[in-house]
Protein backbone atom coordinates (compact mmCIF):
# COMPACT_ATOMS: atom_id res chain seq x y z
CA UNK A 1 0.00 0.00 0.00
CA UNK A 2 1.47 3.38 -1.06
CA UNK A 3 1.39 5.95 1.72
CA UNK A 4 0.40 9.18 -0.06
CA UNK A 5 0.64 12.73 1.20
CA UNK A 6 -2.32 15.10 0.96
CA UNK A 7 -0.81 16.79 -2.09
CA UNK A 8 -0.16 13.47 -3.82
CA UNK A 9 -3.78 12.41 -3.25
CA UNK A 10 -4.98 15.77 -4.65
CA UNK A 11 -2.80 15.40 -7.75
CA UNK A 12 -4.09 11.90 -8.44
CA UNK A 13 -7.65 13.19 -8.24
CA UNK A 14 -6.71 15.93 -10.72
CA UNK A 15 -5.24 13.23 -12.95
CA UNK A 16 -8.53 11.32 -12.98
CA UNK A 17 -10.57 14.46 -13.66
CA UNK A 18 -8.32 15.33 -16.59
CA UNK A 19 -8.96 11.89 -18.03
CA UNK A 20 -12.71 12.28 -17.50
CA UNK A 21 -12.56 15.47 -19.58
CA UNK A 22 -10.86 13.60 -22.42
CA UNK A 23 -7.43 15.09 -21.73
CA UNK A 24 -4.60 12.55 -21.89
CA UNK A 25 -2.18 13.46 -19.07
CA UNK A 26 0.62 11.56 -20.83
CA UNK A 27 0.05 12.09 -24.58
CA UNK A 28 2.15 10.12 -27.06
CA UNK A 29 2.05 12.67 -29.89
CA UNK A 30 5.21 14.57 -30.79
CA UNK A 31 5.24 18.14 -29.55
CA UNK A 32 7.30 20.35 -31.85
CA UNK A 33 9.54 22.83 -30.05
CA UNK A 34 10.78 25.72 -32.17
CA UNK A 35 12.58 27.88 -29.62
CA UNK A 36 14.23 27.81 -26.18
CA UNK A 37 14.16 30.19 -23.24
CA UNK A 38 17.72 31.50 -23.42
CA UNK A 39 17.72 32.12 -27.16
CA UNK A 40 14.36 33.90 -26.87
CA UNK A 41 15.72 36.23 -24.20
CA UNK A 42 18.93 36.76 -26.13
CA UNK A 43 17.32 37.31 -29.53
CA UNK A 44 14.18 39.36 -28.82
CA UNK A 45 14.04 43.00 -29.94
CA UNK A 46 10.94 45.15 -29.38
CA UNK A 47 11.22 46.71 -32.84
CA UNK A 48 11.45 43.30 -34.56
CA UNK A 49 8.51 41.63 -36.38
CA UNK A 50 6.18 39.56 -34.18
CA UNK A 51 8.00 36.40 -33.07
CA UNK A 52 5.78 33.34 -32.86
CA UNK A 53 7.26 30.53 -30.72
CA UNK A 54 6.46 27.01 -29.56
CA UNK A 55 8.10 26.14 -26.23
CA UNK A 56 7.86 23.17 -23.84
CA UNK A 57 8.97 22.67 -20.26
CA UNK A 58 8.04 22.34 -16.63
CA UNK A 59 5.90 24.81 -14.67
CA UNK A 60 8.07 26.05 -11.79
CA UNK A 61 5.83 28.79 -10.37
CA UNK A 62 2.41 30.27 -11.00
CA UNK A 63 0.67 33.51 -10.02
CA UNK A 64 -3.05 33.53 -10.76
CA UNK A 65 -4.72 36.94 -10.79
CA UNK A 66 -8.30 36.50 -12.00
CA UNK A 67 -8.36 36.44 -15.79
CA UNK A 68 -4.58 36.81 -16.08
CA UNK A 69 -1.83 34.56 -14.78
CA UNK A 70 1.96 34.44 -14.87
CA UNK A 71 3.90 31.16 -15.08
CA UNK A 72 7.64 30.54 -14.86
CA UNK A 73 8.46 27.81 -17.37
CA UNK A 74 11.71 25.86 -17.16
CA UNK A 75 12.92 24.21 -20.35
CA UNK A 76 16.15 22.31 -20.96
CA UNK A 77 18.32 25.44 -20.99
CA UNK A 78 16.72 27.95 -18.62
CA UNK A 79 13.55 29.70 -17.50
CA UNK A 80 11.15 32.19 -19.07
CA UNK A 81 7.94 33.90 -17.98
CA UNK A 82 4.61 33.04 -19.59
CA UNK A 83 1.73 35.52 -19.70
CA UNK A 84 -1.55 33.63 -19.79
CA UNK A 85 -4.73 35.65 -20.43
CA UNK A 86 -8.08 33.87 -20.25
CA UNK A 87 -9.50 35.40 -23.42
CA UNK A 88 -6.35 34.68 -25.42
CA UNK A 89 -6.21 31.07 -24.28
CA UNK A 90 -9.98 30.59 -24.64
CA UNK A 91 -11.19 32.92 -27.44
CA UNK A 92 -14.60 31.20 -27.57
CA UNK A 93 -17.37 31.11 -24.94
CA UNK A 94 -16.03 27.96 -23.27
CA UNK A 95 -13.41 29.06 -20.72
CA UNK A 96 -12.84 25.65 -19.09
CA UNK A 97 -9.27 25.38 -20.34
CA UNK A 98 -8.33 28.42 -18.28
CA UNK A 99 -10.62 28.28 -15.24
CA UNK A 100 -10.73 24.50 -14.69
CA UNK A 101 -7.82 22.84 -16.46
CA UNK A 102 -5.13 25.48 -15.99
CA UNK A 103 -6.21 26.93 -12.63
CA UNK A 104 -7.45 23.79 -10.87
CA UNK A 105 -6.10 20.65 -12.52
CA UNK A 106 -2.57 21.65 -13.43
CA UNK A 107 0.16 21.84 -10.77
CA UNK A 108 3.69 23.08 -10.26
CA UNK A 109 5.98 20.49 -11.82
CA UNK A 110 3.68 19.60 -14.73
CA UNK A 111 5.15 19.61 -18.23
CA UNK A 112 3.28 21.82 -20.68
CA UNK A 113 3.71 22.93 -24.25
CA UNK A 114 2.72 26.45 -25.22
CA UNK A 115 2.43 28.48 -28.40
CA UNK A 116 2.38 32.25 -28.49
CA UNK A 117 4.40 35.35 -29.28
CA UNK A 118 7.27 37.08 -27.49
CA UNK A 119 6.82 40.51 -25.93
CA UNK A 120 8.27 42.67 -23.15
CA UNK A 121 6.17 43.45 -20.08
CA UNK A 122 5.85 46.91 -18.53
CA UNK A 123 8.44 45.85 -15.93
CA UNK A 124 10.90 45.03 -18.71
CA UNK A 125 10.76 41.21 -18.54
CA UNK A 126 10.85 39.31 -21.82
CA UNK A 127 7.85 36.96 -21.76
CA UNK A 128 5.63 34.81 -23.97
CA UNK A 129 1.98 35.75 -24.52
CA UNK A 130 0.31 32.31 -24.57
CA UNK A 131 -2.36 31.49 -27.16
CA UNK A 132 -2.25 27.69 -26.89
CA UNK A 133 -1.53 25.36 -23.94
CA UNK A 134 -1.12 21.55 -23.99
CA UNK A 135 -0.52 19.26 -21.02
CA UNK A 136 2.45 17.01 -21.87
CA UNK A 137 3.03 15.17 -18.56
CA UNK A 138 1.28 15.30 -15.19
CA UNK A 139 3.53 15.44 -12.10
CA UNK A 140 2.18 13.30 -9.25
CA UNK A 141 4.74 14.37 -6.65
CA UNK A 142 5.16 17.98 -5.49
CA UNK A 143 8.56 19.55 -6.02
CA UNK A 144 10.44 20.72 -2.91
CA UNK A 145 9.57 24.36 -3.56
CA UNK A 146 8.58 26.48 -0.57
CA UNK A 147 6.20 29.43 -0.73
CA UNK A 148 7.36 32.57 1.05
CA UNK A 149 5.24 35.25 2.76
CA UNK A 150 5.21 37.58 -0.24
CA UNK A 151 3.71 34.85 -2.40
CA UNK A 152 6.86 34.26 -4.44
CA UNK A 153 8.49 30.85 -4.58
CA UNK A 154 12.05 29.74 -4.03
CA UNK A 155 13.88 26.47 -4.23
CA UNK A 156 14.72 24.67 -0.98
CA UNK A 157 16.57 21.42 -1.60
CA UNK A 158 19.89 21.58 0.18
CA UNK A 159 20.10 18.25 2.02
CA UNK A 160 23.19 16.58 0.54
CA UNK A 161 21.96 13.00 0.94
CA UNK A 162 18.61 13.81 -0.68
CA UNK A 163 20.33 15.65 -3.52
CA UNK A 164 22.56 12.65 -4.29
CA UNK A 165 19.79 10.07 -3.92
CA UNK A 166 17.26 12.02 -5.97
CA UNK A 167 19.54 13.71 -8.46
CA UNK A 168 16.58 14.17 -10.80
CA UNK A 169 14.99 16.53 -8.26
CA UNK A 170 18.32 18.26 -7.61
CA UNK A 171 18.63 18.94 -11.35
CA UNK A 172 15.12 20.40 -11.48
CA UNK A 173 15.25 22.82 -8.56
CA UNK A 174 18.95 23.68 -8.11
CA UNK A 175 20.06 25.56 -11.18
CA UNK A 176 23.81 25.20 -10.54
CA UNK A 177 23.68 21.40 -10.51
CA UNK A 178 22.94 21.08 -14.21
CA UNK A 179 25.70 23.55 -15.04
CA UNK A 180 28.27 21.23 -13.39
CA UNK A 181 27.31 18.33 -15.63
CA UNK A 182 27.14 20.44 -18.77
CA UNK A 183 30.68 21.58 -18.01
CA UNK A 184 31.67 17.96 -17.33
CA UNK A 185 30.67 17.05 -20.89
CA UNK A 186 32.65 19.99 -22.28
CA UNK A 187 35.74 18.88 -20.33
CA UNK A 188 35.46 15.32 -21.67
CA UNK A 189 35.04 16.67 -25.21
CA UNK A 190 38.07 18.93 -24.77
CA UNK A 191 40.28 16.01 -23.68
CA UNK A 192 39.01 13.87 -26.53
CA UNK A 193 39.62 16.55 -29.15
CA UNK A 194 43.15 17.17 -27.80
CA UNK A 195 44.05 13.48 -28.21
CA UNK A 196 42.36 13.26 -31.60
CA UNK A 197 44.33 16.25 -32.88
CA UNK A 198 47.52 14.40 -31.91
CA UNK A 199 46.40 11.46 -34.06
CA UNK A 200 45.77 9.03 -31.22
CA UNK A 201 43.05 6.41 -31.59
CA UNK A 202 40.15 6.05 -29.16
CA UNK A 203 39.48 2.40 -28.30
CA UNK A 204 37.29 0.23 -26.05
CA UNK A 205 38.65 -2.51 -23.79
CA UNK A 206 36.80 -5.06 -21.62
CA UNK A 207 35.00 -3.97 -18.48
CA UNK A 208 34.46 -7.59 -17.41
CA UNK A 209 37.86 -9.23 -17.02
CA UNK A 210 39.15 -12.66 -16.03
CA UNK A 211 42.13 -11.06 -14.25
CA UNK A 212 41.89 -7.68 -12.48
CA UNK A 213 45.11 -6.11 -13.73
CA UNK A 214 46.69 -2.73 -14.26
CA UNK A 215 46.52 -1.32 -10.73
CA UNK A 216 46.95 -2.14 -7.08
CA UNK A 217 43.32 -2.21 -5.98
CA UNK A 218 40.66 -4.48 -4.52
CA UNK A 219 38.27 -5.65 -7.27
CA UNK A 220 34.56 -6.39 -7.39
CA UNK A 221 34.06 -10.11 -8.04
CA UNK A 222 31.27 -11.73 -10.05
CA UNK A 223 30.67 -14.97 -11.95
CA UNK A 224 30.36 -15.61 -15.69
CA UNK A 225 27.61 -18.24 -15.94
CA UNK A 226 28.14 -19.20 -19.60
CA UNK A 227 31.88 -19.79 -19.17
CA UNK A 228 31.58 -20.86 -15.52
CA UNK A 229 34.51 -18.73 -14.43
CA UNK A 230 35.02 -15.96 -11.85
CA UNK A 231 35.17 -12.48 -13.38
CA UNK A 232 36.14 -9.06 -12.10
CA UNK A 233 34.92 -5.59 -12.87
CA UNK A 234 37.74 -3.56 -14.39
CA UNK A 235 40.04 -1.82 -11.92
CA UNK A 236 42.16 -0.39 -14.77
CA UNK A 237 42.51 -0.71 -18.54
CA UNK A 238 46.29 -0.38 -18.67
CA UNK A 239 47.25 -3.93 -19.63
CA UNK A 240 44.79 -4.04 -22.53
CA UNK A 241 45.94 -0.70 -23.93
CA UNK A 242 49.56 -1.89 -23.81
CA UNK A 243 48.53 -5.03 -25.69
CA UNK A 244 47.38 -2.66 -28.45
CA UNK A 245 50.79 -0.96 -28.47
CA UNK A 246 52.32 -4.44 -28.90
CA UNK A 247 49.89 -4.95 -31.79
CA UNK A 248 51.18 -1.89 -33.65
CA UNK A 249 49.10 1.11 -32.60
CA UNK A 250 51.37 4.10 -31.98
CA UNK A 251 49.01 6.05 -29.73
CA UNK A 252 45.77 4.88 -28.10
CA UNK A 253 43.45 6.27 -25.44
CA UNK A 254 40.26 5.26 -23.66
CA UNK A 255 37.76 6.86 -21.30
CA UNK A 256 37.55 3.99 -18.87
CA UNK A 257 34.83 3.35 -16.30
CA UNK A 258 36.70 1.63 -13.46
CA UNK A 259 35.47 -0.13 -10.32
CA UNK A 260 37.40 -0.55 -7.07
CA UNK A 261 35.87 -2.23 -4.04
CA UNK A 262 37.30 0.29 -1.62
CA UNK A 263 36.35 3.29 0.52
CA UNK A 264 34.27 6.35 -0.25
CA UNK A 265 35.40 9.86 0.62
CA UNK A 266 35.61 13.32 -0.93
CA UNK A 267 37.98 12.19 -3.71
CA UNK A 268 37.14 8.45 -3.98
CA UNK A 269 34.10 6.64 -5.33
CA UNK A 270 33.96 2.87 -6.05
CA UNK A 271 32.90 3.64 -9.64
CA UNK A 272 34.86 6.35 -11.42
CA UNK A 273 36.14 7.48 -14.80
CA UNK A 274 39.73 7.88 -15.97
CA UNK A 275 41.20 8.58 -19.35
CA UNK A 276 44.37 6.64 -20.13
CA UNK A 277 46.68 7.35 -23.06
CA UNK A 278 49.67 5.28 -24.27
CA UNK A 279 52.17 6.55 -26.83
CA UNK A 280 55.01 4.55 -28.40
CA UNK A 281 58.64 5.71 -28.39
CA UNK A 282 58.10 8.13 -25.49
CA UNK A 283 59.18 8.25 -21.84
CA UNK A 284 57.84 9.80 -18.65
CA UNK A 285 59.77 13.03 -19.21
CA UNK A 286 58.00 13.52 -22.52
CA UNK A 287 54.70 12.63 -20.83
CA UNK A 288 55.19 15.33 -18.18
CA UNK A 289 55.53 17.93 -20.95
CA UNK A 290 52.54 16.47 -22.77
CA UNK A 291 50.41 16.55 -19.59
CA UNK A 292 51.28 20.21 -18.99
CA UNK A 293 50.31 21.09 -22.57
CA UNK A 294 47.03 19.22 -22.30
CA UNK A 295 45.92 20.75 -19.00
CA UNK A 296 46.92 24.23 -20.09
CA UNK A 297 44.89 23.76 -23.30
CA UNK A 298 41.83 22.42 -21.47
CA UNK A 299 41.81 25.23 -18.90
CA UNK A 300 41.96 27.91 -21.57
CA UNK A 301 39.21 26.19 -23.59
CA UNK A 302 36.89 25.63 -20.60
CA UNK A 303 37.73 28.58 -18.32
CA UNK A 304 39.28 31.08 -20.71
CA UNK A 305 42.37 31.22 -18.47
CA UNK A 306 45.07 29.02 -16.97
CA UNK A 307 44.24 30.39 -13.53
CA UNK A 308 41.55 28.99 -11.25
CA UNK A 309 40.59 30.42 -7.86
CA UNK A 310 39.60 27.79 -5.31
CA UNK A 311 39.03 29.11 -1.82
CA UNK A 312 42.02 31.18 -0.77
CA UNK A 313 44.27 29.79 -3.52
CA UNK A 314 44.77 30.74 -7.15
CA UNK A 315 45.87 27.57 -8.94
CA UNK A 316 47.85 28.19 -12.12
CA UNK A 317 47.93 25.47 -14.79
CA UNK A 318 50.39 27.30 -17.02
CA UNK A 319 53.47 25.18 -17.75
CA UNK A 320 56.01 24.31 -16.49
CA UNK A 321 55.06 22.63 -13.19
CA UNK A 322 57.40 21.91 -10.30
CA UNK A 323 59.10 18.48 -10.35
CA UNK A 324 60.35 16.82 -7.14
CA UNK A 325 61.25 13.23 -6.30
CA UNK A 326 59.21 11.11 -3.88
CA UNK A 327 62.20 10.80 -1.53
CA UNK A 328 62.77 14.57 -1.54
CA UNK A 329 59.05 15.24 -0.98
CA UNK A 330 59.04 13.11 2.17
CA UNK A 331 62.21 14.71 3.46
CA UNK A 332 60.85 18.19 2.65
CA UNK A 333 57.73 17.57 4.76
CA UNK A 334 58.96 15.27 7.54
CA UNK A 335 62.69 15.89 7.81
CA UNK A 336 63.30 12.15 7.27
CA UNK A 337 65.38 10.81 4.37
CA UNK A 338 63.96 7.35 3.54
CA UNK A 339 66.45 6.57 0.76
CA UNK A 340 67.67 2.98 1.05
CA UNK A 341 65.49 2.15 4.07
CA UNK A 342 64.20 -1.41 4.48
CA UNK A 343 60.72 -2.40 5.66
CA UNK A 344 61.57 -2.42 9.37
CA UNK A 345 63.19 1.00 9.18
CA UNK A 346 60.13 2.37 7.37
CA UNK A 347 57.92 1.00 10.14
CA UNK A 348 60.04 2.91 12.64
CA UNK A 349 59.54 6.07 10.58
CA UNK A 350 55.78 5.52 10.58
CA UNK A 351 55.75 5.12 14.34
CA UNK A 352 57.91 8.24 14.72
CA UNK A 353 55.45 10.20 12.54
CA UNK A 354 52.41 8.70 14.34
CA UNK A 355 51.16 6.93 11.20
CA UNK A 356 49.25 3.68 11.64
CA UNK A 357 50.80 0.61 10.03
CA UNK A 358 50.16 -3.14 10.12
CA UNK A 359 51.96 -6.36 9.27
CA UNK A 360 50.37 -6.68 5.80
CA UNK A 361 52.04 -3.46 4.62
CA UNK A 362 55.08 -3.79 2.41
CA UNK A 363 57.76 -1.14 2.00
CA UNK A 364 55.82 0.39 -0.89
CA UNK A 365 52.61 0.62 1.14
CA UNK A 366 54.47 2.19 4.07
CA UNK A 367 56.00 4.85 1.82
CA UNK A 368 52.61 5.50 0.28
CA UNK A 369 51.11 5.98 3.77
CA UNK A 370 53.83 8.45 4.73
CA UNK A 371 53.32 10.40 1.52
CA UNK A 372 49.53 10.40 1.83
CA UNK A 373 49.38 11.39 5.49
CA UNK A 374 52.24 13.89 5.66
CA UNK A 375 52.84 15.27 2.17
CA UNK A 376 50.22 15.00 -0.55
CA UNK A 377 47.61 17.40 0.83
CA UNK A 378 50.17 20.21 1.09
CA UNK A 379 50.70 20.54 -2.68
CA UNK A 380 48.13 22.97 -4.08
CA UNK A 381 49.86 24.17 -7.24
CA UNK A 382 50.35 21.51 -9.96
CA UNK A 383 53.38 19.48 -8.89
CA UNK A 384 54.95 16.38 -10.44
CA UNK A 385 56.07 13.90 -7.79
CA UNK A 386 58.62 11.76 -9.65
CA UNK A 387 60.91 8.72 -9.30
CA UNK A 388 58.93 6.36 -7.05
CA UNK A 389 60.51 3.40 -5.21
CA UNK A 390 60.39 0.22 -7.29
CA UNK A 391 57.97 -1.73 -5.09
CA UNK A 392 55.32 0.97 -5.47
CA UNK A 393 55.27 0.63 -9.26
CA UNK A 394 55.20 -2.98 -10.53
CA UNK A 395 54.34 -1.98 -14.12
CA UNK A 396 56.92 0.78 -14.41
CA UNK A 397 60.39 0.78 -15.99
CA UNK A 398 63.35 1.02 -13.62
CA UNK A 399 64.98 4.43 -13.38
CA UNK A 400 67.88 4.73 -15.78
CA UNK A 401 70.18 6.13 -13.04
CA UNK A 402 68.95 4.18 -10.01
CA UNK A 403 67.61 0.62 -10.26
CA UNK A 404 65.83 0.95 -6.88
CA UNK A 405 63.56 3.66 -8.31
CA UNK A 406 61.16 3.79 -11.26
CA UNK A 407 60.42 6.33 -13.95
CA UNK A 408 57.02 7.34 -12.67
CA UNK A 409 55.23 10.56 -11.82
CA UNK A 410 52.02 11.55 -10.12
CA UNK A 411 50.59 15.00 -10.70
CA UNK A 412 49.26 16.49 -7.47
CA UNK A 413 46.88 19.48 -7.66
CA UNK A 414 44.91 21.05 -4.82
CA UNK A 415 46.14 18.36 -2.45
CA UNK A 416 45.17 15.23 -4.37
CA UNK A 417 46.42 13.04 -7.21
CA UNK A 418 45.13 14.09 -10.61
CA UNK A 419 47.34 12.04 -12.95
CA UNK A 420 49.65 9.02 -12.82
CA UNK A 421 52.19 8.08 -15.50
CA UNK A 422 55.15 5.80 -16.26
CA UNK A 423 57.88 4.99 -18.63
CA UNK A 424 56.20 1.63 -19.21
CA UNK A 425 58.01 -1.57 -18.30
CA UNK A 426 58.52 -3.50 -21.55
CA UNK A 427 61.04 -6.11 -20.36
CA UNK A 428 58.97 -9.33 -20.09
CA UNK A 429 61.48 -11.06 -17.78
CA UNK A 430 61.56 -8.13 -15.35
CA UNK A 431 57.76 -7.84 -15.56
CA UNK A 432 57.32 -11.52 -14.66
CA UNK A 433 59.58 -11.04 -11.62
CA UNK A 434 57.54 -7.99 -10.53
CA UNK A 435 54.28 -9.97 -10.83
CA UNK A 436 55.81 -12.77 -8.75
CA UNK A 437 56.77 -10.23 -6.09
CA UNK A 438 53.16 -9.02 -6.09
CA UNK A 439 51.99 -12.61 -5.57
CA UNK A 440 54.16 -12.80 -2.46
CA UNK A 441 52.54 -9.63 -1.14
CA UNK A 442 49.12 -11.14 -1.79
CA UNK A 443 50.00 -14.23 0.24
CA UNK A 444 51.18 -11.91 2.99
CA UNK A 445 47.68 -10.43 3.21
CA UNK A 446 47.76 -7.51 0.77
CA UNK A 447 44.32 -7.68 -0.92
CA UNK A 448 45.34 -4.96 -3.40
CA UNK A 449 48.36 -6.82 -4.80
CA UNK A 450 48.30 -7.56 -8.54
CA UNK A 451 47.55 -10.92 -10.13
CA UNK A 452 49.94 -12.55 -12.60
CA UNK A 453 48.55 -11.93 -16.08
CA UNK A 454 50.13 -14.67 -18.19
CA UNK A 455 48.60 -13.42 -21.44
CA UNK A 456 49.98 -9.93 -20.89
CA UNK A 457 53.42 -11.42 -20.28
CA UNK A 458 53.06 -13.39 -23.51
CA UNK A 459 52.21 -10.15 -25.32
CA UNK A 460 55.33 -8.47 -23.94
CA UNK A 461 57.42 -11.42 -25.15
CA UNK A 462 56.41 -10.52 -28.71
CA UNK A 463 58.01 -7.12 -28.04
CA UNK A 464 56.57 -3.77 -26.96
CA UNK A 465 58.37 -0.60 -28.10
CA UNK A 466 59.46 1.99 -25.54
CA UNK A 467 56.20 3.53 -24.37
CA UNK A 468 54.88 6.06 -21.93
CA UNK A 469 51.37 5.85 -20.48
CA UNK A 470 49.37 8.28 -18.40
CA UNK A 471 45.98 8.21 -16.67
CA UNK A 472 43.96 11.22 -15.51
CA UNK A 473 41.10 10.97 -13.03
CA UNK A 474 38.36 12.66 -15.03
CA UNK A 475 36.02 13.05 -12.05
CA UNK A 476 38.78 14.83 -10.15
CA UNK A 477 39.57 17.05 -13.14
CA UNK A 478 35.89 18.03 -13.28
CA UNK A 479 36.00 18.70 -9.52
CA UNK A 480 38.84 21.14 -10.04
CA UNK A 481 37.42 22.99 -13.02
CA UNK A 482 33.96 23.31 -11.45
CA UNK A 483 35.39 24.18 -7.99
CA UNK A 484 33.68 21.31 -6.19
CA UNK A 485 35.07 19.89 -2.94
CA UNK A 486 33.47 16.43 -3.20
CA UNK A 487 33.61 13.87 -6.00
CA UNK A 488 29.93 13.07 -5.35
CA UNK A 489 29.04 16.55 -6.66
CA UNK A 490 30.38 15.70 -10.13
CA UNK A 491 28.86 12.20 -10.39
CA UNK A 492 25.26 12.15 -11.51
CA UNK A 493 24.48 9.09 -9.39
CA UNK A 494 27.13 8.52 -6.68
CA UNK A 495 27.08 5.27 -4.71
CA UNK A 496 25.13 5.39 -1.45
CA UNK A 497 23.74 2.92 1.02
CA UNK A 498 20.28 1.79 -0.23
CA UNK A 499 17.38 3.65 1.37
CA UNK A 500 14.32 1.94 2.82
CA UNK A 501 11.32 2.80 0.66
CA UNK A 502 7.71 2.47 1.74
CA UNK A 503 6.68 0.64 -1.41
Amino acid sequence: MIDLSEQEIFRRKSLEELKSRGIDPYPADEYIVTDYSTEIKRGFREDSPRWEVSVAGRMMSRRIMGKVSFVELQDSVGRIQLYIKCDSLCPNENKDLYYIVFKKLLDIGDFIGIKGYVFCTQTGEISIHVNSLTLLSKSLRPLPIVKSKDGMTYDSYNDVELRYRQRYVDLIVNEGTKDIFLKRTKIFNSVRSFFNEKGYIEVDTPVLQSIPGGAAARPFVTHHNALDIPCYLRIANELYLKRLIVGGFEGVYEFSRNFRNEGIDKVHNPEFTVVEVYVSYKDYKWMMNFTEQMLEHICIEILGSTELKIGEYIINFKAPYRRITMIDVIEENTGVNIAGMNENQLREVCRFLHIEEDKTMSSGKLIDEIFGKKCEWKYIQPTFIIDYPKEMSPLCKCHRQNAELTERFELIVNGFELANAYSELNDPIDQRKRFEDQLKLSKKGDNEAMFIDQDFLRALEYGMPPTSGMGIGMDRLVMLLTKQTSIQEVLLFPHMRPEKLDY
